[in-house]
Parts: structure tokens; sequence; C-alpha cells
């Protein structure tokens, strides 16, 4: 599952917490840490809104490309 590689990575790049992305994703960082093991499905409303916090497409996220935009 590229996506959920590419999650974490991202995070991990921009020296983010899995607390601070879960706040601005308004979730718990019990919950966003069940997405980046993909233990639970992400809702698309929080990939639109990680895509917007990391500045990249939904296709990079989802591994569908490597072009970040």
């Amino acid at each position: 599952m590229d996506y959920i590689r590419r999650m974490r990575d991202l995070r991990e790049d921009s020296d983010y917490t899995q607390e601070y992305v879960a706040y601005y994703l308004k979730t718990s960082q019990t919950m966003y840490a069940r997405y980046e093991r993909g233990a639970n499905e992400m809702p698309i409303r929080h990939l639109l809104s990680l895509c917007k916090l990391y500045n990249v497409s939904a296709d990079y996220m989802l591994g569908l490309s490597d072009k970040k935009r």
C-alpha cells in the first residue's frame, strides 16, 4: 500500500507528529495511527486535507504518480 508509506514519509519529512496531523484532521491520534498502519481506511475528506497540508496531489499520495504536483 503505497499511500500508507507516503503518508508516513510525508509526515516525517515535515517533522510533524501523529498528534499534530490528527489535530489538523480533527481526529484522534489513535485513529490517525490506525490510518498509518493500514488498520483503518482513511476517509476521502482526510486524504484531501493531507494533500493540502503537504501540498501534494491525491495521485501522488495514493501512489499513482511520482510527481508531487
